[in-house]
């Protein structure tokens, strides 16, 4: 039997692993699935609708599932999904996505989710991030893997974040920010190469020494468009994954709008969704 409080109130229509542990005073809507050895700690809120792998750690008055805070939200059916070994930490906010937006929220593995940062709808978070307090994610972002965001930062809606990048603690971030790369400021610009981040991950140290020289051409130098400078950088270094993995970010970058790739890609139809349906 999984270890549930009693004063746990649990959803008929959820499904809890015999495995999880369910503190004090949590609430578990319906549809919630939770996996072993997930442990809700005390006065969690699952609205409905969340799929929660296994092994994952959620702090007190973590609020995971809620409906998504956006005007066009009309009750569809949308999901929250959670994978394994995360740690949400406490006051954190995660809501589910919207037909506008694909439907679904989605949030991968190993990643730590600070004190009282907030996962807007239709956002897709990869693995193994840090994510630290008061951080900001407007509906639609994407974070890619390995990437750490400073306390207080807010994303703009439908900006990327690439791998491996860093952005500074209470950074404004309006445009996407490359794989690779730190960005700061208010706005926030690439300021320097995430060489942390590239040696934790297993970077060989030739391939660090490619991206500084990709990083000294694209941003250091001057005069000439990005376009024309990763054309250069391309013809340099082109067949080394990660330059072609930077320069793709870049270009996809210019070709959206207001530096936002995902710009291009906005769903101009509502996605179709299930019917309504109470949490």
């Amino acid at each position: 039997m999984s270890a549930i409080h009693p004063t746990a109130i649990i959803d008929p229509a959820a499904d809890v692993h015999g495995e999880a542990v369910i503190g004090p005073w949590c609430v578990i809507g319906p549809r919630v699935e939770i996996g072993a050895g997930t442990e809700l700690l005390n006065h969690v809120s699952i609205q409905c609708d969340t799929t929660i792998g296994v092994e994952n750690r959620v702090y007190p008055y973590a609020v995971l599932g809620a409906d998504p805070q956006d005007k066009k939200f009309e009750g569809e059916r949308t999901t929250l999904e959670l994978g394994d070994g995360n740690q949400v930490r406490e006051h954190v906010t995660l809501h589910r996505g919207t037909a506008n937006g694909g439907g679904r929220t989605v949030i991968g593995n190993n990643n730590l989710i600070m004190v009282g940062a907030h996962v807007a709808h239709d956002c897709h978070v990869g693995d193994d991030n840090v994510i630290a307090n008061q951080v900001m994610l407007a509906g639609h972002v994407v974070i890619e893997d390995g990437v750490g965001i400073g306390g207080g930062a807010g994303v703009h809606h439908f900006v990327t974040i690439g791998q491996c990048a860093f952005v500074g603690g209470l950074a404004r971030v309006a445009r996407d920010v490359p794989p690779f790369m730190i960005a700061e400021g208010h706005p926030a610009d690439v300021r320097g190469v995430n060489l942390i981040a590239l040696t934790r991950r297993g970077f060989q140290e030739a391939d660090i020494d490619v991206i500084k020289e990709a990083y000294r051409q694209l941003f250091r130098e001057n005069g000439g468009a990005m376009a024309d400078r990763a054309s250069a950088v391309r013809s340099a270094h082109g067949d080394h994954p990660a330059i072609v993995e930077l320069c793709d970010a870049i270009e996809a970058s210019a070709a959206g709008r207001h530096g936002r790739a995902q710009e291009a890609r906005r769903i101009d139809d509502k996605w179709s969704a299930p019917a309504p349906q109470a949490c």
